[in-house]
């Protein structure tokens, strides 16, 4: 009998029992999983999963939802307050693209999946390959999941300092992992007016420089405006 890729035997990727996520949940009492269909795995994981939910009435009803697996990720914003900049990013994006934007070129913060790394090595890693900086101390700003209706990922989210001297790369990104990535270093006034007109449509960058804004780096408490 021939395997199951990704179940019984070793996918693309050597991994097993990715059927099994979700089964051995007992945290909430009202959620009762049933089963997990393994529907597709490419680089990611797409799950169906059916379980029982009760309702507020005390009511059970049983459904499905369909979860996208990536991974979870980290990202940050690198600030130099002397100067009053900030350095993001600028790719070819072709989920945007293909849902209205007009030419799929998104500015965002340096961003990129854990892997097997911690949340601050993973951070810095994009960092050096993105932006071609070596951060400064890094500041957690917060956790956030970025679209609970259907994908799992969880970001965390990060600000730290940085000056001329620091940035000790090229940036750009991996080719081999098809990466082109323009780096940007603006004005924070700049990146944030780009947040309202339009320019900045990224959630987890206009998220990263509202918050400079209004308790970071750039708040008026912190540069004494």
């Amino acid at each position: 009998m021939t395997g199951r890729p990704g179940i019984d035997v070793p996918d693309h990727r050597g991994r097993t029992g990715l059927d099994q996520a979700g089964r051995e949940l007992d945290r909430n009492g009202d959620v009762v999983v049933r089963d997990v269909e393994l529907t597709s795995q490419g680089w990611h994981v797409l799950r169906r999963t059916t379980f029982d939910y009760r309702r507020r009435d005390g009511r059970w009803e049983t459904q499905q939802r369909e979860t996208y697996d990536r991974g979870n990720g980290a990202v940050v914003l690198p600030y130099d307050t002397a100067r009053g900049c900030v350095l993001l990013t600028r790719q070819f994006r072709y989920p945007a693209y293909v849902n209205g934007h007009p030419d799929g070129m998104l500015v965002e913060a340096a961003a990129g999946l854990l892997d097997e790394d911690d949340p601050h090595t993973a951070v810095r890693r994009e960092a050096a390959e993105e932006l071609g900086v070596t951060l400064g101390p890094l500041t957690h700003v917060l956790d956030a999941y970025m679209s609970p209706g259907s994908i799992t990922e969880r970001l965390h989210y990060f600000a730290a300092p940085y000056t001329p001297a620091d940035r000790t790369g090229t940036g750009g990104g991996l080719e081999e992992e098809g990466e082109d990535i323009d780096v940007l270093e603006l004005p924070f006034d700049e990146a944030l007016a780009m947040t309202g007109d339009g320019r900045i449509t990224d959630a987890k960058t206009i998220l990263l420089l509202q918050w400079a804004a209004l308790t970071g780096p750039f708040a008026p408490a912190a540069d004494g405006r």
